[in-house]
């Protein structure tokens, strides 16, 4: 804390010797103020849009948030030595509280919450257009605060909790309680429900409506264990009969089937100028996204399916009645056509590291929002929208949380669903590796499902520290993995020096 104390001090002493009052209490005549500003509907949306911006930035999802998740999970390994040293540290565990792809979402985090609560707070004086229309404004800003601060409880635990905007240097908050923040989300959620639609079309297809808030508010009853509202949350989903499984299962990571029947909530990309390395999101003149190009197999393949994940998938090779299509929808693998299958992939054309699947070593790459379907070009930033709720994580939610409430059947009938997919069509529950007669068959079909439906797409991550959390772990997947350390990230050191309400001994455990 000394450090702050010390740096404000010689700040201050500057700005004394330096300045005298009437240099002080000036203003930018080329700023616009937030209180003259969002005096109508239309400056309100955006600031709106503002935060969709921020979620769009390179430092969530559009580059640092999928690396983020996939790095702490057991989907992928590194693809070679191109992996950079800080991704590297959290796929192996030894980050600490200076990594700069933790810090980047942090900081993604917080810049989406500060913008929220200025919409939030703002709205009330404005007056134009129509109740509903300001309340679908401040529902959206509710959603997307709720979505940040459900990552960060999820990865951080408890964290500082800003319920409006900051305008000081002394309005920093200190850690609330994990009990606290998830208070927060649940509030926001709910208000969410009550003021958005249930479907945006046109212009605004890609705003969150009322299924995205009841998906999330199902994702955060899970995570708490509260399964009878997960439930309820949940089944609001189902039964506004707005989604349902497309018949193609790759139609969920193409950029020509965006906004489809399974869609819940997307984040939107273009093929519009290049990647908008920008942390704020703030330029419109470059909206394209980087996974393609940071997982592809003719890309810089940073990371590749690891092989735990590979052995997870049915496959006849090890006895099972049929290989899962998923594997293939998911990966690329060397003699797969691509580029409209004008082309053929060769091992040559692929760097970096090997997989062994069924006892097979060979290079096998992600399928998953790469843009290698339309494309040869091994430098390419794509278009593809990220969908980051789709209508089979419900199904599978649902399937847990039913069986976790006692009905069995109903648990494995949303299994069954997801599987009958018509361009997946495995067998449904019970199988052969995969009976389905206690509870503790059921939740292991449900780890399975899970695992192979849902690679890739940033959630396994989130179902580990669930299931650990809950004891529901029969074995710990990370090798690395240390008790009391890395059930959570770091606090980000810069929080802690700058925060003045944050000391040492708030950082997580093990630290």
């Amino acid at each position: 804390m000394r450090n702050k104390f010390i740096g404000k001090g010689i700040l201050l002493v500057g700005l004394l010797l330096g300045c005298s009052e009437s240099d002080l209490d000036q203003v930018n005549p080329n700023q616009i103020l937030t209180d003259q500003y969002f005096k109508d509907l239309s400056e309100l949306t955006k600031g709106v849009n503002s935060i969709y911006a921020i979620q769009q930035s390179a430092n969530l999802l559009g580059r640092e948030y999928w690396f983020l998740h996939d790095l702490r999970s057991d989907d992928v390994a590194t693809g070679g030595g191109q992996l950079e040293t800080p991704r590297n540290q959290l796929l192996t565990g030894v980050h600490d509280p200076a990594n700069g792809v933790m810090n980047s979402v942090w900081n993604g985090l917080y810049r989406m919450i500060h913008r929220a609560n200025v919409v939030i707070d703002r709205a009330a004086q404005v007056t134009d257009g129509t109740a509903e229309q300001r309340n679908q404004v401040v529902g959206q800003a509710k959603f997307l605060r709720a979505w940040a601060y459900y990552e960060l409880v999820s990865l951080w635990g408890g964290v500082p909790l800003y319920n409006s905007y900051v305008t000081s240097v002394g309005g920093s908050q200190p850690r609330a309680t994990e009990d606290q923040v998830y208070q927060q989300v649940i509030a926001d959620l709910k208000d969410a429900q009550a003021a958005l639609p249930l479907k945006f079309e046109g212009a605004d297809l890609g705003r969150a409506t009322r299924g995205a808030a009841s998906t999330l508010l199902g994702r955060v009853y899970l995570q708490r264990g509260e399964y009878a509202n997960a439930k309820t949350e949940l089944q609001k989903v189902i039964d506004s009969k707005q989604y349902s499984l497309v018949d193609n299962y790759n139609d969920n990571f193409l950029e020509e089937t965006e906004y489809n029947p399974e869609s819940i909530y997307e984040v939107a990309f273009s093929k519009v100028g290049d990647f908008n390395w920008d942390a704020d999101g703030n330029g419109n003149g470059n909206e394209t996204t980087p996974r393609s190009q940071e997982y592809a197999a003719i890309g810089w393949r940073n990371l590749i399916p690891s092989n735990k994940l590979l052995a997870e998938y049915e496959n006849t090779a090890k006895g099972d009645e049929k290989t899962d299509p998923r594997l293939l929808y998911s990966f690329y693998f060397i003699g797969d056509k691509f580029n409209g299958d004008k082309n053929t992939l060769t091992d040559a054309q692929v760097q970096g590291n090997t997989s062994v699947l069924a006892g097979k070593e060979q290079k096998i790459s992600w399928r998953k929002y790469s843009a290698m379907y339309k494309t040869a070009d091994t430098y390419y930033t794509s278009g593809i929208n990220f969908r980051l709720m789709r209508y089979a994580d419900v199904l599978l939610m649902m399937a847990e949380a039913e069986n976790e409430a006692g009905t069995p059947q109903a648990a494995i009938g949303y299994l069954n669903q997801v599987r009958a997919r018509k361009s997946v069509a495995m067998p449904p529950y019970p199988t052969k590796s995969f009976p389905v007669n206690s509870k503790a068959e059921i939740f292991r079909a449900v780890q399975h499902e899970r695992e192979v439906e849902l690679a890739g797409e940033q959630l396994r991550n989130r179902d580990l520290l669930r299931w650990r959390k809950q004891n529901k772990l029969t074995a710990e997947p990370l090798t690395y993995f240390q008790k009391g350390k890395h059930e959570l990230l770091p606090i980000p050191q810069a929080e802690i020096d700058n925060n003045d309400k944050l000391e040492q001994k708030d950082q997580n455990p093990g630290y």
